[in-house]
């Protein structure tokens, strides 16, 4: 709960991509105490929730979002405001440094457990409690569950009653990149709205506006991203904007060569080489590869080979985000790829 942050600590959100400011006009214009903004991930849904979230309790809007001045917006991007609840795994709370229940985070200080990869039932009963609780003074309360689709049915069935009939003045704001997972009660209970594509013209003119210094470089991302911005900008950093690393990388794999794997993440990983199977099984049918430009890939890849590759990674996703050592997973995941990739050369 917002509540319980350091006041001294501030967050103050970037300016919103042109194609999501659009779509949070039109939100802003639309009634309605609960919405679903969903789509595929990487298209700016957590950024869009957020900006939401901020705008309903924002004590002077515009039809174009917060004032960003008032108590309220300050409360906000400090992690402070009473009034609102935000809802995700505790993961992910502690990745965007949203304050965590005093109790959680004793735990997790003690390290008795690990942080959640879903949303617990005992969180979603905070946000009921939450709910019942007088406002602060403000304009309203919101309560924003990201991603949605990480909660599971007792999770989500806690919440039903007070997301079909939510005290007066409450809002919910649900973002997710996976709404047909969200149980069919939860989503009857919203109004849906779906987050609209950019346009690679767009794409691309916001991705070196944010700092990738080409537009040669912004089209490896965006292609890496499978077309998303948001997420092209995350892969842009996680491999420090070296695009030339990523279209080395599928032989690098065939090499058994592990460096430019060593500043990722377990699901990271097993993303990447998932990216590089998708393209080499595409161009084994005769398909253009959707990742990678097809002179990065071999053209003698085997649609058994790959097929057995997939299943393989399939199997590592399910450990990646909780790896024994992530060092031993990275070579057991590049001595993998070399033996499915080696053949190729």
């Amino acid at each position: 709960m917002a509540e319980q942050s350091d006041a001294s600590n501030t967050h103050v959100p970037k300016p919103l991509a042109p194609w999501l400011a659009r779509q949070l006009e039109h939100l802003l214009a639309q009634k309605g105490h609960a919405w679903l903004i969903s789509g595929p991930s990487g298209l700016g849904q957590y950024s869009l929730g957020e900006s939401l979230a901020k705008a309903w309790l924002c004590e002077q809007p515009s039809p174009q979002g917060a004032c960003g001045i008032c108590p309220s917006c300050r409360g906000f991007v400090s992690r402070t405001n009473p009034d609102l609840f935000v809802l995700m795994p505790e993961i992910m709370m502690m990745e965007h440094e949203w304050p965590l229940d005093e109790k959680v985070q004793k735990e997790l200080d003690d390290k008795k457990r690990k942080p959640s990869q879903e949303i617990k039932v005992d969180a979603a009963r905070a946000l009921v409690s939450f709910s019942q609780i007088s406002r602060s003074g403000g304009v309203g309360k919101v309560a924003w569950i990201h991603p949605a689709d990480r909660m599971n049915s007792v999770t989500a069935n806690t919440l039903l009653k007070t997301l079909e009939e939510p005290p007066e003045g409450f809002r919910f704001v649900l973002t997710s990149g996976a709404a047909h997972e969200l149980l069919p009660t939860i989503r009857s209970r919203c109004q849906n709205y779906t987050v609209e594509w950019p346009s690679q013209a767009e794409s691309i003119g916001w991705l070196t506006q944010e700092g990738i210094k080409t537009q040669a470089d912004a089209q490896v991302w965006l292609r890496a991203s499978g077309g998303r911005a948001e997420d092209a900008l995350i892969w842009a950093q996680v491999f420090k904007h070296n695009a030339k690393a990523w279209l080395e990388l599928p032989r690098a794999l065939a090499k058994g060569e592990a460096g430019l794997l060593s500043e990722l993440s377990g699901s990271q990983t097993v993303n990447v080489m998932q990216k590089v199977c998708h393209d080499m099984m595409c161009l084994s049918q005769g398909a253009a590869p959707k990742f990678f430009p097809s002179e990065s890939l071999s053209s003698k890849a085997q649609l058994n080979a790959m097929t057995e590759w997939s299943k393989a990674l399939l199997v590592s996703a399910q450990s990646a985000d909780h790896p024994f050592n992530l060092g031993l997973m990275h070579e057991a995941l590049v001595s993998q790829a070399k033996g499915f990739l080696s053949q190729l050369a």
